[in-house]
Parts: structure tokens; C-alpha cells; sequence
């Protein structure tokens, strides 16, 4: 070993071992990185999921309701004295109405998420964060 000029020593061993010090600091960021994304990777697909769940719900939803709609207004309409058909009509115009209205709320609720998105990256890095 070889005395600097301050009188301290330094030889190849310190500056290996500061030198893989760093390596390692270096490639456990990047693996705590690499899991962080790959979680994140995974959320985006989950929300994409669940998205296109509720699009698809919500699509067949409106095509049975439709048809069942007509149906029943059809039939109530002709079953209902001749003199009282438009007031009929009117009515089940309005059940419609509300039936879509109420359809409509149903999908807007399950869209909302109520933990927001990548709430489960959230939480890991602030785990991490009280860690350190």
C-alpha cells in the first residue's frame, strides 16, 4: 500500500471495495426499478381489463334492454284499451327512461375506481420510502 500525501493509506482493496459498493447499490436500484414497473405493467393491464368489462356489460346491457323494451311496450300498449293507448305509451316511455338512466349510473359507478389508479404502485413506494 502506498501513503498519500494526507498520511492516510489507500490501496487497490478500498477502491474495489467502494467500487462494488456502488455496483451493488447500482444494480439493486435498477431491480427495485424493474420491479416497480413490471407492477405497474400489471395494473395497466388489470384497468385495461376492467375497462373493456364494463364497455362490453354495457353493450349487451343496452341491447337487451332494448329488445325487452319493445316488447313489453308492444305488449302493454295493445293490451290496454284503445281510448287509454297514448297514456300508455307515455308510461312506458318514462319506465324506459329511468331503466336507461339507471343503467347508464351503474356503468359510470363501476368505471370509477376508488383507490385511483396504480394505487398499489403508490403504496409499494411508499413503503419503500419509510424504509430507507
Amino acid at each position: 500500500m502506498r501513503e498519500s500525501r494526507n498520511g492516510d493509506f489507500s490501496g487497490s482493496h478500498a477502491g474495489g471495495g467502494l467500487l462494488a459498493s456502488v455496483r451493488q447499490l447500482v444494480s439493486t436500484l435498477l431491480e427495485t426499478a424493474q420491479v416497480r414497473l413490471e407492477l405497474l405493467g400489471t395494473e395497466l393491464e388489470a384497468e385495461k381489463r376492467r375497462v373493456l368489462d364494463v364497455l362490453v356489460l354495457a353493450v349487451v346491457a343496452l341491447v337487451c334492454l332494448s329488445l325487452g323494451l319493445v316488447m313489453l311496450c308492444a305488449t302493454v300498449v295493445l293490451l290496454v284499451d284503445p281510448a287509454y293507448r297514448w297514456a300508455a305509451a307515455g308510461a312506458m316511455a318514462l319506465l324506459t327512461l329511468g331503466g336507461a338512466l339507471a343503467l347508464l349510473a351503474l356503468a359510470r359507478r363501476r368505471l370509477r375506481n376508488p383507490l385511483g389508479m396504480f394505487h398499489a404502485s403508490a403504496q409499494e413506494l411508499a413503503r419503500d420510502r419509510s424504509q430507507e
